[in-house]
């Protein structure tokens, strides 16, 4: 049984798997060691594979050492089913390279726009067997919280639905702006990148993603698992 772990910005999401399968999953608060100790429990495990662009795992990686016989700590300089055509590699999120690589898993044989809907928002592409970078911007709760904290009045607001567009009033002008105009976005990039790539598919994930792929009108594949499920295919990968 494989432990893929992805410590993300917000929360760290974690996910057993036999073979390809997930067997059980579960989104936590933070990395420590007692809670992915409750997590696994007395379950055995072989292998693990941890992706992180927050917090240092050295603690972690230190509890987990006597859990399995591989642990592997997911870096820019790990094995990918991809060249990185990337300036500043050593700066570059692992998740997005795993994202990357679950969009292969699922969808073999094509260039791919990877988003990931969360704390930010990013747009990566991989066109002709290299991830060749893309773009990072506010997610949703960011961009909310950058209305509510850098002005006098507006309210703190999420992403519910129901909202008015045109907004009617200043809540829904609020959550219409906010959320169609990350659709908006979207979309473009959509637009622009199929005009592009003959062959391109869009796939895309995060906390956000549900919402965000309900409200697009271009086509894009929803895998709510897409980071660890290519964790878990990166970890076959480099063992």
């Amino acid at each position: 049984m494989n432990l893929a772990i992805d410590i993300g910005n917000t929360s760290t999401k974690v996910a057993l798997y036999e073979g390809s399968v997930v067997i059980s999953k579960e989104r936590i608060k933070s990395p420590d060691p007692e809670a992915i100790g409750s997590f696994i429990g007395n379950k055995t495990i072989s292998r693990i594979i941890i992706s992180s662009v927050s917090h240092d795992p050295s603690a972690l990686l230190d509890f987990l050492s006597d859990k399995a016989e591989v642990i592997h700590r997911l870096t820019w300089q790990s094995h990918y089913p991809f060249m990185i055509d990337y300036e500043t590699p050593e700066t570059l999120g692992v998740d997005r390279l795993a994202a990357a690589a679950g969009a292969i898993l699922h969808h073999p044989g094509s260039d791919y726009l990877v988003i990931d809907a969360g704390s930010a928002l990013t747009l990566d592409l991989v066109a002709g067997g290299a991830f060749s970078g893309g773009s990072i911007s506010p997610g949703l709760s960011m961009r909310f919280r950058a209305l509510h904290e850098f002005t006098g009045r507006l309210p703190l607001l999420n992403a519910g639905k129901g909202f008015s567009f045109p907004g009617k009033s200043t809540k829904d002008a609020i959550t219409g702006g906010v959320v169609m105009g990350l659709v908006f976005e979207i979309n473009e990039y959509i637009r622009t990148f199929e005009e592009r790539y003959r062959k391109l598919i869009t796939v895309i994930t995060g906390g956000d993603s549900e919402i965000i792929a309900s409200l697009t009108r271009r086509k894009m594949l929803f895998h709510p698992d897409l980071v660890t499920d290519g964790l878990n295919y990166l970890l076959d990968y480099n063992a």
